[in-house]
């Protein structure tokens, strides 16, 4: 049995991965933005261990957030689902881009990380100017392209943690819209193969997975100096440095 993380869990791709694993018998603990909606999603998922609350637009909730996941016990494994679309430029780069790179460095390092990004993030760009002066400037691809730099760093960096990134499709969730034209079902299956298969497929690193296979991601994310760069402003930003 693992013990599971999972941000964003309230509701979506989230809350659907957290019920399977819980049906699966692992211990799942949610996430939530605020207090009434961890109510919610306890509700909804019965089961769960437990659920821990944050607001990933605010650095410093975010940085409670990291703390409190560690006073509850390690993790095997932690999934990065929690994003924005349509909201403001500020919270997709805070929520998107920001708050992954502060969990990943301040909770302590489980065995599987899994990093939700899209299909978008290939038309994506890496700005790093943006980072330091004009937030605006960001967009939600952006913000996916951002998703994968981080995780193909991780993957370089932490060889003993099985380290990957997943496209979950265009889905019929609230963030996708009900004319969404993908499988919901095998858009939170493959998050959910990579938390605790024992397939030796699922047991790699640094990869970008679309339904359980393999799929062509931005070169860009491979590149060392890129990865370094985002590292060194997201560090700049939070106030928080990636550990060594």
């Amino acid at each position: 049995m693992a013990r599971i993380f999972i941000t964003g869990s309230a509701d979506g791709l989230g809350q659907l991965s957290a019920r399977s694993l819980v049906d699966q018998g692992h211990q799942v603990v949610l996430h939530a933005r605020n207090v009434a909606r961890g109510g919610e999603a306890i509700r909804k998922v019965p089961g769960t261990e437990t659920v821990l609350t944050g607001d990933l637009s605010d650095i410093e909730e975010t940085k409670k957030l990291a703390h409190a996941a560690n006073q509850s016990g390690t993790f095997d494994v932690i999934i990065h689902n929690a994003g924005v679309y349509q909201a403001p430029a500020k919270n997709i780069f805070a929520v998107n881009t920001l708050a992954p790179y502060i969990l990943t460095c301040l909770i302590e390092k489980p065995e599987r990380l899994i990093y939700l990004s899209s299909g978008m993030h290939l038309q994506g760009s890496f700005k790093p100017d943006s980072f330091n002066s004009d937030a605006d400037r960001i967009t939600y691809t952006d913000s996916k392209l951002h998703v994968l730099l981080l995780c193909m760093a991780v993957a370089r960096k932490w060889s003993q943690v099985y380290c990957n990134a997943v496209d979950p499709g265009w889905v019929p969730t609230k963030m996708g819209g009900r004319g969404a034209p993908d499988d919901l079902q095998k858009g939170y299956e493959t998050q959910v193969w990579l938390a605790v298969s024992n397939d030796e497929k699922a047991k790699v690193s640094g990869h970008y997975f679309f339904h359980k296979k393999e799929r062509h991601h931005n070169p860009e994310a491979n590149v060392v100096i890129l990865q370094e760069k985002f590292l060194n402003l997201c560090g700049k930003i939070t106030g928080v440095s990636f550990p060594r």
